[in-house]
């Protein structure tokens, strides 16, 4: 079995996914990608690959190889879908409050958006890195229903999967081909975020400045 071999924490999950594979079958492939959603680090991109490797050299089938990825997408999408649920509008606005500029509102606008849009929210966020995980988390927050979420999820990571299923499968030694892409694609996904993040924090402590040099204005005004 073909692993990358530079000797990273990336290689030992790599390994460890093919071990899984070939211990009890498709049935591996879907528990290590169950656990790529609940654990993000753990690279879908390198292990669906790995399971059309597998499933090339005949050891499963690739209809078992999609349905494993497919279901183990399903069930790990679930575990985060009902820590939502726990977690709720109430317990996030609370803890909202909390943190250092962040408005408990700020939940309110967020699930307000996901009510319209939630259903095309998880459809294609199970397609972009990292938020594919995450995305299931604010559907429980808002009690998305669970038929219409596990049909979502199913679709979306049922597209997912079966580009780099296929793409191990077609490719057999050569998938890291595929990876390449995924990782330039993952860039692009943590530099939005990273630019998001930093024009939060920018607007909200020029907005925080701002409010304290008025009240400052007013005081003195009233002095």
């Amino acid at each position: 079995m073909a692993t990358a071999n530079d000797g990273s924490w990336l290689t030992a999950l790599v390994d460890w996914s093919v071990s899984l594979m070939e211990v009890i079958g498709p049935a591996g492939a879907g528990l290590a990608i169950a656990l790529e959603n609940v654990f993000p680090p753990l690279p879908s991109e390198v292990i669906l690959p790995m399971a059309g490797l597998t499933a090339s050299r005949g050891t499963f089938t690739l209809f078992e190889a999609l349905f494993w990825t497919t279901l183990g997408s399903i069930v790990g999408a679930f575990a985060l879908y009902g820590l939502g649920r726990w977690l709720g509008v109430d317990r996030l606005r609370r803890a909202a409050g909390r943190i250092p500029l962040v408005h408990p509102e700020d939940i309110d606008r967020t699930v307000a958006w996901f009510d319209r849009h939630g259903g095309k929210a998880v459809f294609f966020g199970r397609m972009v890195p990292l938020f594919r995980s995450l995305i299931s988390i604010p559907a429980g927050v808002t009690r998305m229903p669970v038929w219409k979420f596990g049909v979502l999820t199913a679709s979306g990571s049922l597209i997912w999967n079966s580009i780099f299923v296929l793409a191990g499968f077609f490719l057999g030694e050569q998938w890291h081909v595929v990876e390449t892409y995924a990782d330039v694609l993952q860039y692009i996904v943590i530099a939005a975020v990273g630019l998001g993040i930093a024009w939060f924090v920018w607007a909200r402590t020029r907005a925080l400045l701002r409010h304290r040099q008025d009240a400052s204005t007013a005081t003195g005004e009233q002095g």
